[in-house]
């Protein structure tokens, strides 16, 4: 307890440092844009070092974080390579394997390494975009240097499960040459966890249920990774291997008098990757770049729900299962830079994914039935790509490409099915760039998603006695994108961005009924998503607050589809329809401090099953921080998350031909208020 009450004095005495930080911000003079647009190219800003400089920043992430109008995506961790990573490239190549993410990388990397940030945006020579608008390209210096990077966080629940991690990052670099090892001690967690009354009534309105809720789900791993890259035979290669050991546990109960109905989760998994990338140079126009990734997983779940009513206890039911998974991708990719304005792109992929598992449910000790509770899935995919990159002149570039992908999905065990698809996916990107700091993009381009192996399989939500039977019939979600996106830059580190965007979709992925009143994950019609995305950041030096940045974010998303139940027309489930955040942040240059503060006014979603409709509502989510860095090698990080009450209403209904609702349930939680801290040391 005694560290508890340290950590909490010591987030506490931060965030009363902040407060007067606007009263006392004309002290501090405002930190200069220095951005530039690269030579003889408009689309691409470069940002050295000393932009950052009032940011204090002690690790290359702190730098690209603080890059105007970016925000880093680590990609979806969708199986294959092409068009599944993320948005950050190290010396204008991603990391050797998709789990160690450009996050990763930028987190162990101190920033007295970094030369400067490119930020693309639209494609240039030389750049693999993946499929984003924008990237971000850090280059790294060539020097000799040896970089240790230690951290502590401690996550503080009011009323629940406090956790705590850290890691130890090492990297020694020789010119060319470079590797390292980290060592983590994660923390998994839940920004929901949290009580409040449960009311359940029946459709006339009278209480079936008066009880009290609890929820709380936390969990965390160890792992450890190394690195390394260096010159070989006339080119270069990157090597990451990691092993590591999670685990998570998740508590539902409800409780009043004589009454107990309690869900406990567990999950262990033990999972590991390898990561090889090797370039070399073939011409001074033409470069290869192979890569190979193998990643693997064994879990071991199980989900229990006791319920006692009236002094009663019902039937213990138990739904557990055990597996393997893993993934292999073999990559070759020719780049032929014909001049500095053009360049092609060429190269295919091959990949073997699968799914191993077998599950079983019980009553009471009793086997039950599940559909496609033991399946192994098998995943044989090919693809070959191509694209083009123009720079017809410093204003225009032109970038188009074609992806032809075949794959192969087999399933065996208590069902027996394959089946085969093709698609092709062209995209088409034109950027013109009138002047650095205005630019208009617009995307078009077919996309495939990714199946999720387990949706073949059987599962489990014990908490509302659901459980779901697995589906052999699944094909990829298809999507024709259409996206048109405005930017304009001023006053150094302002910008508002304006996108639209357009989707038709074929092949929905959603719940479905299936055979014997059973439900499971299928496609159910094509469907439509149209999206409104703004981003505006304002410096607000202009207005006498030097160093901050006033921030609004919101994307709104219009989604139809066909409810396979109904027949009617509804949202497609999960899409939020908002999710605005107003931020402020500021740098207090003199103090050695930043703070900031984040609101989400409004939060939802609704989710449609065949038997039911879920709907998620939340609202007045704050996030306030400060980070104190009283040395350009230190830094002392507090946070706390706080949020107004937020209510899960689920509508069940009696049948699914006549819809009548057999009852409504409401939970209204109110979220444990949490405090973060993290100390951070480089040397």
């Amino acid at each position: 307890m005694n560290t508890k009450r340290a950590l909490l004095a010591t987030t506490a005495l931060m965030l009363a440092a902040a407060a007067p930080a606007v009263a006392l911000a004309a002290e501090a003079p405002a930190a200069p844009a220095r951005q530039a647009a690269a030579a003889g190219d408009q689309a691409v800003l470069v940002f050295t070092p000393d932009f950052f400089a009032d940011a204090r920043p002690n690790t290359a992430l702190d730098m690209v974080n603080r890059v105007p109008g970016f925000s880093i995506n680590d990609g979806d961790g969708a199986r294959g390579f092409e068009g599944a990573v993320g948005n950050v490239l190290i010396n204008g190549a991603r990391p050797a394997s998709k789990n160690d993410t450009g996050s990763n990388v930028l987190g162990r990397t101190v920033a007295s390494q970094v030369e400067r940030i490119e930020l693309i945006r639209g494609g240039a020579p030389g750049i693999e975009m993946q499929g984003y608008s924008v990237v971000a390209n850090v280059i790294l210096k060539n020097t000799v240097s040896r970089e240790h990077i230690a951290s502590f966080n401690a996550n503080l629940f009011e009323g629940g499960q406090d956790l705590y991690g850290g890691s130890y990052q090492f990297t020694e670099r020789k010119g060319d040459r470079t590797w390292g090892v980290t060592l983590g001690d994660g923390i998994s967690m839940s920004d929901s966890n949290g009580a409040g009354p449960l009311r359940r009534v029946g459709p006339n309105g009278e209480l079936l249920r008066a009880e009290d809720y609890y929820s709380d789900g936390y969990g965390g791993g160890n792992s450890i990774r190394g690195n390394y890259a260096g010159p070989l035979m006339g080119g270069k290669i990157d090597l990451t291997a990691r092993y590591g050991i999670n685990d998570w546990h998740g508590i539902n109960r409800q409780t009043a008098p004589d009454v107990l109905r309690e869900t406990l989760a567990d999950n262990d998994t033990k999972s590991g990757e390898l990561g090889v990338v090797f370039t070399r140079p073939l011409s001074p126009r033409l470069k290869l770049e192979s890569r190979f990734i193998h990643e693997f997983e064994d879990f071991d779940e199980v989900a229990v729900l006791r319920d006692r009513d009236g002094g009663v206890e019902a039937a213990e039911k138990r739904f557990g299962g055990e597996g393997q998974s893993s993934e292999t991708i073999l990559r070759g990719l020719l780049r032929f830079e014909r001049s500095a304005a053009v360049e092609f792109e060429g190269g295919g992929e091959i990949a073997y994914n699968m799914l191993k598992v077998d599950q079983s449910y019980l009553i009471g000790g009793v086997p039950q039935p599940v559909q496609s509770a033991s399946v192994k899935v098998e995943e044989t995919r090919g693809e070959l790509f191509g694209k083009a990159t123009w720079r017809l002149t410093p204003q225009w570039t032109l970038e188009g490409g074609l992806r032809l992908e075949s794959s192969t999905i087999s399933q065996a065990g208590d069902a027996e099915h394959e089946k085969s698809f093709f698609y092709a996916k062209p995209r088409l990107l034109t950027t013109w760039t009138p002047t650095a700091n205005t630019q208009l993009r617009l995307r078009l381009e077919r996309t495939v998603g990714q199946l999720d192996f387990g949706d073949f399989a059987a599962s489990a939500e014990l908490a509302n006695d659901n459980v779901f039977g697995g589906n052999v019939d699944l094909q990829p979600e298809q999507r024709w994108i259409g996206e048109l996106t405005f930017e304009q830059r001023f006053w150094g580190e302002g910008i508002v961005s304006v996108g639209l965007r357009h989707d038709e979709i074929s092949d929905v992925i959603d719940l479905l009924p299936l055979d014997e009143q059973t439900t499971g994950i299928g496609n159910i019609g094509d469907g439509t998503l149209d999206q409104l995305a703004l981003n505006v950041t304002i410096p607000t030096d202009t207005v006498g607050i030097s160093g901050g940045k006033f921030s609004f974010k919101n994307t709104w998303n219009h989604t139809r589809v066909t409810d396979p139940t109904t027949g009617e027309s509804r949202p497609i489930s999960g899409v939020r329809p908002t999710h605005a955040s107003l931020s402020f942040r500021q740098d207090i240059t003199s103090w050695k401090l930043q703070w900031g503060v984040a609101w989400f006014p409004l939060l939802g979603e609704k989710n449609f099953q065949p038997d039911e409709t879920r709907v998620w509502r939340g609202h007045d989510y704050y996030d306030l921080w400060a980070e104190y860095k009283p040395t350009p090698t230190l830094s002392i990080r507090g946070q706390v998350t706080l949020w107004d009450d937020f209510t899960i209403e689920r509508t069940i209904f009696a049948d699914r031909e006549t819809r009548a609702v057999a009852f409504v349930e409401n939970r209204y939680i109110d979220p444990r208020t949490f405090y973060q801290i993290r100390l951070r040391k480089t040397f």
